[in-house]
């Protein structure tokens, strides 16, 4: 078995001295892809880029390209993750798609009005960031061992105040960079920012520990769902690969629809309103959908083929992905806060005439961002601290899947008080800036019960065999909860649903708002539901 390559020589128990080039890597790199993101949407909508379309189309249009990035941003993790795992190693896969990262941000710098490399751009981010993504924190606990394992915490806490620190300050200032000094300036500043990262992985080169690509492994995840849809059994139909074969049967037609539209066999309206992105996702999602309801009707089967533990392991991740099914709604408001809510913040009065009001600091509504990352930091110590000891005093005990689940439903109604917001605007009212705080407080709140406890919760199921699999499962419902957004703003685009909006009295915006509260509170109570009957685990490894 290959053994991990050696570092330069550690003193046994102290820290690792490569890991201030992982962390200022990271420091840089989140700078870098929040910089861009929070302000690719007021871009897009005052570019020649969306110039074609009449003024009030523009909107909806900079959305689908927003949440179409993010679609690509966590579907990459799956492509960074296999060829890290089989083939080059974590080091290289992050070297180099951190490459195709940086020209990716060149692109949007030099071709800010050539929709053709603007877009290529676009794509080349979402491959770099995605492809990155799931390693660089493995690659950081690469660098512990027993001896040191203690400071592992520490680091990994420097991650995630990091991730947030760049998100604050790039949410602060990139909106600035656009408004005063222009496109060229704004998304260049992100990519000197993503070659300095590169450059400062690069020189720790000499340094770091680098575990091999894994052998392929016979019990893995995928190799015992195989064995169970393949598995006969004496006087007992398939039924379960019938249902896997059903599921991408679906797939292949969503495909061949998508494409017999472009090429004009079927009318083009599918392509219109299905576009390949949308297509591709739902084609992923009935793969996903079947090929698990079969392998559950059938898994037993692959028991004596496989080890115990290792069906057991499978039965575990199948029953965590139906609580990452119901989660994928949050997503779906959640990452509109950066779409959806800066174009309502654009309708908003900034408060410049209030004393309290930093003018010399916010000056465009794309800055409000900077609440998110502000409020996680804060949030996450008052909970630990404060909210849920008080709960416990009170004989309420905050789970997992509790938290979660009002985590949810807390996104719902973040979603109310910005249609609130919406409404007084609508009516005509000069609204301030301001009042967008109490919806990303709200809306904060939420994501610290679902994001910050939904890893542990699926860590905790999983048996550590399968914790790769739960990680790239995870990624993926960011990648479905853009997908409601689009599939929604192509339904809204009907005659149909625009006449009904219209006959409600509603805008568009507060129509759309209230749907996705809805959409939040139904998928709260389905998982409310399905957490009562959820069977806990305990798969946290022995000292």
């Amino acid at each position: 078995m290959s053994q991990p390559s050696p570092a330069l020589p550690n003193p046994s128990g102290r820290m690792p001295r490569q890991i201030g080039y992982i962390i200022g890597n990271e420091a840089c790199e989140r700078f870098s892809f929040y910089g861009m993101r929070n302000i690719l949407v007021p871009f897009l909508i005052s570019s020649v880029l969306l110039a074609y379309l009449p003024e009030g189309d523009r909107d909806g249009a900079a959305k689908d390209v927003f949440h179409t990035f993010v679609i690509g941003v966590y579907f990459f993790p799956l492509l960074g993750g296999w060829l890290s795992d089989r083939f080059f190693g974590k080091y290289h896969t992050i070297l180099w798609f951190s490459l195709i990262y940086c020209a990716g941000h060149a692109c949007l710098a030099l071709f800010e009005n050539n929709a053709t490399g603007f877009y290529t751009g676009l794509f080349l981010i979402a491959l770099g960031s995605g492809g990155i993504k799931p390693l660089v924190v493995s690659f950081c606990g690469d660098q512990f061992d027993q001896s040191n394992k203690d400071k592992a915490k520490v680091v990994f806490d420097a991650f995630y105040w990091i991730i947030n620190f760049g998100s604050f300050f790039a949410s602060l200032l990139a909106p600035l960079f656009l408004r005063h000094y222009g496109p060229a300036v704004a998304f260049g500043i992100p990519g000197v920012l993503m070659f300095i990262a590169t450059f400062v992985f690069w020189l720790g080169r000499r340094h770091y520990v680098n575990v091999p690509p894994a052998r392929r492994d016979p019990h893995a995840f995928f190799e015992v769902v195989k064995t169970a849809l393949r598995a006969e059994r004496a006087g007992a139909g398939r039924p379960g690969l019938l249902v896997a074969l059903f599921g991408i049967a679906v797939a292949v037609l969503l495909l061949a629809l998508w494409a017999l539209s472009v090429l004009g066999i079927v009318p083009a309206a599918w392509a219109e309103s299905f576009n390949f992105v949308i297509s591709a996702c739902l084609a992923l999602g009935a793969i996903i959908v079947a090929g698990g309801v079969g392998a559950s009707m059938q898994l037993e089967r692959a028991r004596g083929l496989h080890p115990d533990a290792a069906v057991d392991g499978v039965r575990a991740v199948l029953r965590v992905l139906i609580v990452f099914a119901l989660v994928t709604p949050f997503w779906s408001l959640f990452d509109q806060k950066a779409s959806t809510w800066i174009i309502q913040g654009r309708e908003m009065v900034i408060p410049h005439e209030a004393a309290w009001w930093p003018s010399w600091l916010i000056q465009d509504a794309a800055q409000m961002q900077a609440l998110n990352p502000l409020l996680v930091m804060l949030l996450i110590p008052f909970n630990n601290l404060v909210l849920y000891p008080a709960l416990r005093r009170l004989g309420f005990e905050p789970t997992a899947l509790r938290r979660m689940g009002w985590g949810i439903a807390f996104s719902g109604v973040a979603w109310i008080a910005a249609g609130a917001i919406q409404l007084w605007i609508d009516d005509g009212e000069q609204v301030s800036l301001s009042w967008q705080a109490l919806p990303y407080l709200l809306l904060t709140f939420g994501e610290v019960l679902v994001s910050a406890t939904a890893l542990e919760f699926a860590y905790s199921q999983a048996p550590h065999a399968m914790k790769g699999v739960i990680m790239a499962f995870w990624y993926l419902t960011s990648t479905f909860g853009s997908l409601w957004v689009l599939l929604t703003n192509a339904g809204v685009r009907s005659d149909a649903a625009t006449a009904w909006i219209a006959g409600s009295g509603l805008s568009e915006n507060a129509f759309l708002m209230f749907f996705f509260a809805g959409f939040a509170f139904l998928a709260a109570a389905a998982f409310a539901l399905y957490a009562r009957r959820y069977p806990m685990q305990d798969n946290y490894r022995t000292a």
